[in-house]
C-alpha cells in the first residue's frame, strides 16, 4: 500500500481514490459472463412535477448563498440549519469554490438569479482568486482558506492546530473544472477565469511512473500524486522531495491516486485535455485490484472477475465485483459521488457506451437495490456526509468498493464480505444492516441516470424523513431512527445543483465543460475502453 498523507481534518478528497499504487502485479484473465446495461432511465416520477425540482435549487442556492462571504465571494465549507452568516464554518477549499462557481451558472440558468447578478458573483470570486495567496509556479491553490478574508489558513480555526500550505490533486481538479466552465459560460468573469485556468500545470501532480524521480512507484501510464507540500522546515511524512515541472522542489506525496472509479479522474481529464499529461496515464488506475489467487490479494472481500486488455501501451485487468446479478466496476469506497461526479460535466456514458455508458447506471441500480432490497431501509442513495449521530463518514455500499475496511450504508457500519472465491469462505455474506444513512445528494447525482426513481426517493427522504430545511435538503439522514445531520456542506449542495441544472437544464454544465475542443482530446482516449461490467446472464 501506498502511504496516505491527511495533511488537514478529514476531507473526502483524500480519503476517496487513496488506494494502493502496488509493484509486480500478475494479472491472471478470466472471462466475465456479461452483457451491456440497458440505457438511462428518462422521465420524472410520476406526481412529481419540475417545478418541485425547481423548488428544490432554489433552496439549496439559498444554502450556497448564505454559505458565502459578500466581501470575497468564497463560500464556507458548511454551516448549520440556521444559516446565519455568522455560523459560517471559516474555511474553503478550493473544491468549495469551484462548486459555488458552477453553482452560480447553474442558478442562473434556472432563473433562480439574473444574469447581471451571475456575473456579478462570479466576477467577484474570480477576482479574489486573482490576489489570493497560492503556489505560483504550478498555479495551483492550497487547501485551505479563511472565506471572509481570502486568506490562506495557517491555524486551524476549531482549534488551534498549525496548518501547512498543501496543495491538494483533486481540491484542484474541481476549482480548474469550475473555471473551465466559467470561461465557457460568462462573457464576463470567462476571460478572467480562463486566464486562471492556463495557469495551471496539472503535470505538477503526476509522475510519470518511470522510477527516475527518485520515488519507487513505478505504473506504465503514471498516476498523479495526492498534492504536495510547497516548502517545510522538515520533511513530511509520506512525502518526498521532487518536481515534476522543474524549479524550485516540493514535498511530493507518496500516496497516489490509482483506481479508476474515482472523483479524482477529473484532474486526469484536466491534464489530458490540456496536453500536459499523455493520455494512457488515463490506463494505469486499477479497474480492480489483481484477481490474483489463494496466496495473492487474498485479503480482498471479493475476488474480481475479468480479463486483461492493452489500450494505448498499457496492459489493464479490466476487473468487476459481483452483486445482484450484475459485474460491476467498483470504487475505492462504493459510494456515488466517486462514480458520478465527474459524470457532471463530462457525459462519459456517451463518449464511452461500454464502459461507463455500463457502469453509471449499473452502479446507480446497485445502490438503489441496496437500500430497497437488500437492506431493506425503503430509502437509497449513499456516499460521504455529514454524519448524524457525529461529524463527518464516508458512506457507501460496502459490496461495491474495493476498500477491505470499507464504507458502510449504516450507523453500526455493518461490513460485507463475500469470501475470496473457493480460496476463503466470506465472513459476512449476507449480512443484516441497522440503522441506515442516505445522503440526498447522492440520489441528485442518480437522478442523472434514473430520474423516475431518484426524484421519488427524495421526495419521501423531505415528506417523511422531514430531512429539510430553509436550505434545501439536510445533509444526511439515518432513516431508522430519524437523526438528521441537520447541516449543510458547500461540495454536497454543489454537486445537488450541478446535477440539477443539467437535468432540468440541457445538459448546462456538461456543455460548458465538454466542449468540442475537449471531447477531440477526451473520447478518443476514454471511448476505447470495454470495461467487465454488465448484467450476468
Amino acid at each position: 500500500m501506498t502511504d496516505l498523507i491527511l495533511p488537514t481534518p478529514g476531507r473526502r478528497q483524500l480519503i476517496l481514490g487513496g488506494a494502493a499504487a502496488l509493484a509486480g502485479l500478475g494479472f491472471a484473465p478470466t472471462t466475465a459472463v456479461a452483457r451491456p446495461a440497458s440505457a438511462p432511465l428518462a422521465g420524472t416520477a410520476a406526481g412529481v412535477p419540475n417545478s418541485r425540482l425547481h423548488r428544490w435549487a432554489a433552496d439549496t442556492w439559498h444554502s450556497l448563498d448564505a454559505m458565502t462571504a459578500p466581501a470575497t465571494g468564497l463560500p464556507a465549507d458548511n454551516i448549520p440549519e440556521s444559516l446565519a452568516a455568522g455560523d459560517r464554518s471559516g474555511y474553503t477549499s478550493p473544491t468549495n469554490i469551484g462548486g459555488y462557481l458552477w453553482s452560480t451558472v447553474v442558478a442562473r440558468e434556472l432563473g433562480i438569479i439574473s444574469r447581471a447578478e451571475a456575473s456579478r458573483r462570479m466576477l467577484r470570486t474570480v477576482q479574489t482568486l486573482e490576489g489570493m495567496e497560492h503556489h505560483e509556479p504550478s498555479g495551483m491553490f492550497y487547501n485551505w482558506y479563511d472565506e471572509e478574508t481570502g486568506d490562506a489558513i495557517r491555524v486551524w480555526p476549531t482549534s488551534g492546530d498549525p496548518v501547512e500550505p498543501f496543495v491538494s490533486s483533486v481540491d484542484s481538479g474541481w476549482l480548474g473544472a469550475a473555471l473551465l466552465v466559467v470561461a465557457n459560460a460568462d462573457p464576463v468573469a470567462g476571460p478572467r477565469a480562463k486566464a486562471l485556468f492556463d495557469k495551471m500545470r496539472w503535470d505538477a501532480f503526476y509522475n510519470p511512473g518511470d522510477g527516475k524521480d527518485g520515488h519507487p512507484v513505478v505504473r506504465t501510464g503514471g498516476l498523479m500524486h495526492g498534492g504536495f507540500f510547497p516548502y517545510r522546515d522538515g520533511r513530511p511524512g509520506g512525502t518526498y522531495q521532487g518536481t515534476h515541472i522543474g524549479g524550485e522542489k516540493v514535498w511530493l506525496t507518496t500516496h497516489h491516486y490509482d483506481t479508476i472509479v474515482s472523483e479524482t479522474r477529473i484532474t486526469s481529464y484536466l491534464g489530458i485535455l490540456t496536453g500536459q499529461v499523455p493520455g494512457r496515464h488515463y490506463y494505469a488506475a486499477y479497474r480492480t485490484f489483481p484477481r490474483g489467487d489463494c496466496n495473492n490479494w487474498n485479503w480482498q472481500e471479493m475476488q474480481p472477475v475479468g480479463q486483461t486488455r492493452t489500450y494505448l501501451g498499457v496492459e489493464v485487468f479490466e476487473g468487476a465485483y459481483t452483486y445482484r446479478g450484475m459485474h460491476i466496476v467498483p470504487g475505492w469506497g462504493g459510494s456515488m459521488f466517486e462514480e458520478l461526479m465527474p459524470a457532471v460535466f463530462v457525459p462519459e456514458e456517451t463518449w464511452a457506451p461500454n464502459s461507463w455508458g455500463v457502469n453509471h447506471p449499473l452502479h446507480v441500480r446497485a445502490e438503489r437495490e441496496h437500500g430497497m432490497e437488500e437492506a431493506g431501509y425503503g430509502y437509497w442513495g449513499f456516499s460521504p456526509a455529514s454524519d448524524p449521530f457525529d461529524n463527518y463518514r464516508e458512506y457507501g455500499v460496502d459490496a461495491l468498493g474495493m476498500n477491505p475496511e470499507g464504507y458502510f450504508s449504516d450507523k453500526e457500519k455493518t461490513n460485507y464480505d463475500a469470501g475470496f472465491g473457493d480460496c476463503r469462505p466470506g465472513s459476512n455474506p449476507n449480512p443484516k444492516f441497522g440503522d441506515g444513512v442516505v445522503t440526498p445528494h447522492a440520489s441528485f447525482l442518480a437522478m442523472m441516470f434514473e430520474r423516475g426513481p431518484a426524484t421519488a426517493n427524495l421526495l419521501k427522504i423531505e415528506q417523511k424523513l422531514g430531512a429539510y430545511g430553509k436550505g434545501g435538503f439536510f445533509d444526511a439522514v439515518a432513516v431508522k431512527s430519524g437523526t438528521i445531520a441537520r447541516r449543510y456542506l458547500s461540495l454536497d449542495q454543489a454537486m445537488v445543483m450541478g446535477a440539477l441544472g443539467n437535468v432540468l437544464s440541457k445538459n448546462v454544465l456538461r456543455r460548458a465543460f465538454s466542449t468540442p475542443e475537449v471531447e477531440a482530446k477526451l473520447r478518443p482516449v476514454i471511448g476505447i475502453e470495454r470495461f467487465g461490467a454488465g448484467i450476468i446472464e
